[in-house]
């Protein structure tokens, strides 16, 4: 089942039992699905990884906007964005934890023979290739950091 039928069965589900926070952060990801698919590249449907990166901006906003308003005295509007972050991310991959997105990140530092803060663009690339959906990559530029900084 693609994203956006799970989502127009989530709109369903919650319009059903009168979840108006749930709906107005399900009917958010509709809108993204279908401004996506309208953007230039014209294409009928979207690739998981295409998906993935949508909820994954979707989340970062909300996180980004909750912050905005609390450090601005605006809990209510802060806990709004909070919710609808959680609500997206029910739709994403389980994430990995630091652990084990530093385990991944050291098997390709060794899988390359990275050695210095120099090689850290080629293990970026392919670490983010390998843990695309799975984990943010502010993680996983911070673990590889970690290996190859110091």
């Amino acid at each position: 089942m693609s994203l956006e039928q799970q989502v127009a069965s989530g709109i369903k589900e919650a319009m059903l039992a009168k979840e108006g926070k749930k709906l107005e952060a399900l009917r958010a990801i509709k809108a993204a699905i279908l401004l996506a698919k309208t953007e230039k590249s014209g294409a009928a449907d979207l690739t998981p990884d295409a998906e993935i990166k949508l909820l994954q901006k979707l989340v970062k906003q909300r996180r980004e906007s909750a912050e905005i308003y609390a450090q601005n005295g605006r809990p209510e509007l802060a806990e709004k964005e909070t919710f609808e972050a959680g609500v997206i991310e029910a739709y994403l991959p389980a994430q990995l934890s630091e652990s084990e997105v530093a385990d991944e990140v050291k098997k390709i530092v060794a899988q390359l023979g990275a050695t210095s803060a120099k090689d850290m663009g080629k293990v970026m690339g392919l670490a983010s290739k390998n843990l695309s959906g799975k984990a943010d990559s502010a993680a996983i530029a911070k673990a590889a950091k970690a290996l190859l900084v110091g």
